[in-house]
């Protein structure tokens, strides 16, 4: 490959831990299809779904050796066939189907968003794949209701502090389930009404206590397992569980994933009809494969969002792009809130 087109970019080559299963390597340098654009990239944020593929847990990432990555910030400095010229040259945060652990990616038109050259990486890089998850959770597929009672697991995360502030805008009654004093702490200083930290007590005894006689109305559960069933028994007639992760899964194999599920407990249809709950599934690859106009809604949206005010976007880290391991680790440790971002 000659040297003007090439690029580096983090490779998986095995599952396991961050530090002995990715390499920083030479890629030939993407070319944009029809419809799409290349994003010269200054950075990229992580996910939890990242921590997931590099243990070999996320069914949906490529084979093996494969380049992670879900959202970059950068530049477009190339266009495919077909799309407008006024994007070349353009500061975009955008969604990658992957390759996004690279000086460049490429992705559809419709999934990016221009952005000031002012607005900081990692508060652009939040905006994408876990701005964009909360906005089609709780203004899309389970819009908030003023005075709802809605449960937010993980919600100090990059995707629970949206929902937070989604919830809270709406005018909502917010219970959120954090682990430590200084997540617990920021959420307070949010405006949340109840904080629940689960290192301290178990969520489910103290909710049971907060809500009293009441029900809630939303779950956000971003943990599944046994969490799952513990939201079931504390919901109400018309009540809805949103599901868009299963961090508590840990094993890898079939035991594993069968141990999980299991954890999860037994859901019969007709039981939800009679009860009037509703349990629904978020997976933003899919719809990002399926319906692109809902992306560029929800782009749209949430940058909406934060250009009105009244929004606190928290960056946990920025790390320098050959500390991705130890920034994957940290992720994965539970210890960080908000958004974590790689820049090269």
């Amino acid at each position: 490959m000659a040297a003007g087109s090439t690029m580096r970019a983090w490779t998986l080559i095995a599952h396991g831990a961050p530090e002995r299963v990715l390499r920083l390597q030479q890629h030939r340098r993407p070319d944009p299809a029809p419809g799409q654009v290349r994003i010269r990239c200054e950075g990229f944020g992580l996910n939890y779904a990242d921590v997931m593929a590099v243990r070999g847990l996320y069914r949906e990432a490529p084979p093996l050796p494969s380049v992670l990555g879900y959202e970059v910030v950068g530049v477009v400095d190339a266009l495919g066939e077909g799309t407008s010229p006024a994007l070349l040259g353009q500061r975009v945060v955008a969604f990658a189907r992957f390759g996004g652990y690279a000086e460049y990616a490429v992705t559809d038109q419709r999934a990016l968003l221009p952005i000031p050259p002012t607005l900081p990486m990692g508060v652009a890089a939040a905006m994408a794949t876990q701005g964009c998850t909360a906005w089609y959770a709780a203004r899309i597929l389970c819009p908030l209701r003023k005075g709802e009672r809605v449960l937010i697991h993980a919600a100090a995360g990059g995707v629970g502090q949206w929902l937070v502030q989604l919830a809270l805008h709406a005018g909502c009654e917010v219970y959120a389930v954090v682990g430590g004093r200084m997540k617990a702490d920021h959420l307070h200083a949010l405006g949340v009404q109840h904080v629940i930290d689960r290192q301290v007590s178990d969520p489910h005894r103290v909710l049971r206590e907060r809500l009293g006689g009441h029900r809630f109305d939303v779950s956000f559960n971003a943990v599944g397992g046994s969490t799952f069933t513990g939201d079931m028994r504390l919901l109400g007639t018309g009540g809805r569980i949103v599901l868009y992760g299963g961090s508590q899964r840990a094993a890898t194999g079939t035991f594993g994933t069968l141990r999980f599920v299991w954890r999860m407990g037994l859901v019969v249809p007709i039981l939800l009809m009679m009860r009037g709950r509703s349990i629904l599934g978020i997976n933003m690859l899919r719809i990002a494969e399926h319906h692109p106009d809902i992306i560029a809604e929800c782009l749209a949206g949430i940058k909406a969002a934060h250009d009105g005010g009244g929004y606190a976007i928290h960056v946990h880290g920025v790390f320098h792009a050959d500390q991705l391991p130890e920034a994957l680790k940290l992720l994965a440790s539970g210890k960080s809130s908000g958004k974590i971002v790689v820049r090269w």
